[in-house]
């Protein structure tokens, strides 16, 4: 018997995605626009999850091998959720090009419906960390009721919850930054007298950072400093993490902080790409039915105005930037944790 031949159509399925879309109206109105651009998210946020996996198994360990090449397969699967986002992102420009009416003409037919119950899109900001309880209205995510989740999607969006997240993987890959041993510091010229049981970078950083400051308003941040990253970190990252990332910030043109200060950053892009997604839909919302309650019978663009200032995910990392100094103000480093810093085995 000859071996089959793998053909295009068969091996995409596409019997079956081009036959999945099943308008609730006759064809003459733009619900197959509506449908094709929902799915298309939902392939996209599938391969989103995809990617996240994998991250997360690369983090979820006790060393990250930055040498083995594990770094920088991360950054470039997390680079590559900021492009599919991108993408993401633009078709809500071809859906924008229906028009209210043309959007009435079907509406009322999706009830209790809603791109709120879009799992995927739940499952991937609970992968990312933000958790039940920092979701604005976390009474709509709790509630079975029609147009709220069904309970296997709830229970789902639940267990993810109780997986360990990309943030937090990420926090306890900062705190493992080895750079402060004391050892390494022995040989570092401090600026300033040392702070009774103070590292030595530390204590000299508390002091530079103060005198960068001017007005009596910028000094309100020197206590913000003295709380985050001497007494009690921030938000879910330690002090200990926050140091890490302030210092990967800082030299980041080190050798062994560049993927690093390239991971970081892209995790600022994901944050980034999901606001400008929220903040699309919420301007789509409030132009297409203005002040109507979603068809799930949420507040609508009153909602997505409410997820757009909330649900920020990785908020630690862009409140950094808060705590630098310039270049020329940065103390230099002793050749100790240069050599550290360096890719030399």
């Amino acid at each position: 018997m000859s071996e089959e031949l793998l053909y295009y159509t068969d091996y995409l399925e596409l019997d079956k995605i081009l036959g999945s879309q099943h308008p609730k109206s006759n064809e003459q109105t733009d619900e197959m626009l509506f449908i094709i651009i929902h799915q298309a998210y939902e392939l996209w946020f599938k391969m989103v999850i995809h990617e996240l996996d994998q991250v997360r198994r690369i983090f979820d360990t006790d060393n990250v091998l930055d040498n083995a090449g594990e770094m920088s397969i991360a950054v470039q699967k997390l680079k590559r959720v900021v492009k599919i986002f991108e993408v993401v992102n633009r078709q809500v420009d071809i859906l924008e090009s229906m028009t209210p009416m043309d959007f009435l003409e079907f509406r009322d037919l999706l009830v209790p419906s809603s791109g709120f119950q879009s799992l995927q899109f739940r499952i991937i900001e609970a992968k990312l960390g933000l958790k039940m309880d920092q979701r604005y209205k976390s009474n709509y995510y709790k509630n079975t009721r029609p147009g709220g989740f069904n309970q296997r999607d709830y229970d789902a969006i639940s267990s993810v919850e109780s997986e360990a997240t990309l943030k937090g993987l990420v926090m306890k890959w900062a705190e493992r930054t080895p750079f402060f041993d004391e050892a390494l510091w022995r040989d570092f010229q401090s600026q300033y007298p040392l702070e009774e049981g103070e590292q030595k970078f530390w204590s000299d950083y508390k002091q530079i950072y103060k005198n960068s400051l001017s007005g009596s308003v910028e000094l309100r941040q020197f206590d913000e400093l003295e709380r985050i990253f001497y007494k009690e970190g921030l938000g879910e990252f330690s002090v200990g993490a926050m140091r890490a990332v302030l210092f990967i910030m800082m030299y980041r043109n080190l050798p062994i902080f560049q993927q690093p200060f390239d991971l970081l950053s892209t995790l600022i892009d994901i944050d980034e790409m999901l606001s400008q997604f929220r903040y699309k839909h919420m301007l789509m919302a409030r132009r297409m039915i203005g002040m109507r309650s979603g068809t799930g019978g949420t507040s609508g663009a009153g909602y997505l105005e409410g997820a757009l200032r909330q649900h920020y995910i990785f908020k630690e990392l862009t409140e950094v930037s808060t705590f630098l100094v310039e270049r020329s103000h940065l103390p230099s480093l002793p050749k100790t944790v240069k050599e550290k810093t360096s890719f030399n085995v």
